[in-house]
């Protein structure tokens, strides 16, 4: 493998993404959607966008040996990602998501499948071969993510990369975040899993039906905004913290400095991979060394155009295209 701009970490599988009437009838009832498959998982959008943006990118993940696994990393390869450390796993299927979408909502059904066979010690040893940055994503679906993502942070350090996190959902509720995340340069969480994750880093994260109403009570009685004291202190050893608010845009620590960018107006068939999209163009942005106030509005550029089609990578905006968004909204301030 040639040096490296970005080497993503994480999961790696195909979304089915279901629309219409999809709430499920027992009994045998048939019902009509609309259904769509489409390359998913949260590494596996990011390094679509990174490579979208221009940036030389591939990924260390796991897939099935099967046709959903080729047809992944085909998908990958089609939009500019190498996949040469991508590995097989004879035992397992490739995982799968399954989307459920409403106008208002959406639920997610997740078959892990292949994705926690993550091998770290081959992505490590990708770092190693050269890298400017390294982005891990769904810690909490990979157990060996989780416990040996120091490894990655010491093996980025040890070749001047930088390194970015997107935990995702804890499907267990307990958001326990390990020490090693706290060493990242960038971790970007949206709402919910920042008031989480800053509670978890305690040992006292949310039940799996305590939810946000328990993260929501980790400054209660403060006198500044919970989300904000949640923040900081995930960036309390230095990382800049990059919170996703959707359409209400992103609140960002680094330090004692506070950040907010708005989004753009968007709307879309669906908001997958939307976060992922907008980590693709935060990396982008910080690795073009911008200002952090426009790497902002980058990434929001980028989470925005996103929405313009089904799934998290159809719509992923080029680099004109986010570049030209972020200054219109400069420019209307």
């Amino acid at each position: 493998m040639t040096e490296l701009d970005v080497l993503a970490v994480g999961d790696l599988n195909p979304d089915l993404l279901v629309s219409g009437d999809v709430t499920p009838r027992f009994g045998q009832a048939e019902q009509d959607v609309s259904a769509h498959l489409t390359l998913g998982g949260s590494a596996g959008i990011f390094a679509a966008g990174a490579a979208r943006l221009g940036l030389r990118t591939a990924i260390a993940a796991t897939v099935g040996d099967d046709d959903l696994g080729r047809a992944t990393c085909a998908m990958l390869a089609a939009r500019g990602v190498d996949v040469g450390v991508v590995g097989v796993d004879p035992d397992r299927p490739t995982g799968l998501s399954i989307n459920l979408q409403r106008d208002d909502d959406r639920a997610i059904l997740t078959d892990r499948g292949a994705i926690p066979a993550l091998d770290v010690g081959t992505a490590v040893a990708a770092v190693a071969r050269g890298v400017r940055h390294v982005h891990l994503a769904s810690v909490f679906l990979i157990p060996a993510l989780a416990r040996d993502g120091g490894a990655l942070v010491d093996a980025a350090r040890s070749v001047g990369a930088t390194v970015s996190v997107d935990t995702n959902f804890d499907p267990s509720g307990d958001f326990a975040a390990p020490d090693w995340l706290r060493d990242a340069d960038v971790l970007v969480p949206n709402e919910a899993e920042a008031l989480a994750l800053a509670r978890g880093s305690d040992g006292n994260g949310p039940s799996a039906a305590g939810g946000d109403a328990a993260a929501r009570s980790l400054a209660a009685g403060a006198q500044e905004d919970p989300l904000l004291t949640a923040a900081r202190r995930l960036g309390a050893r230095g990382t800049l913290v990059a919170v996703k608010r959707g359409a209400a845009g992103v609140l960002a620590v680094r330090g004692d400095e506070v950040f907010e960018a708005r989004a753009p107006a968007a709307t879309g068939p669906d908001s997958v991979g939307a976060g992922d999209s907008f980590d693709a163009g935060l990396v982008w942005a910080l690795l073009d060394d911008r200002p952090l106030p426009e790497a902002l509005g980058i990434a929001c550029a980028c989470g925005a155009l996103s929405l313009r089609a089904a799934g998290g990578v159809d719509g992923q905006a080029t680099l004109d295209e986010a570049l030209r968004l972020a200054a219109e909204l400069r420019s209307a301030r």
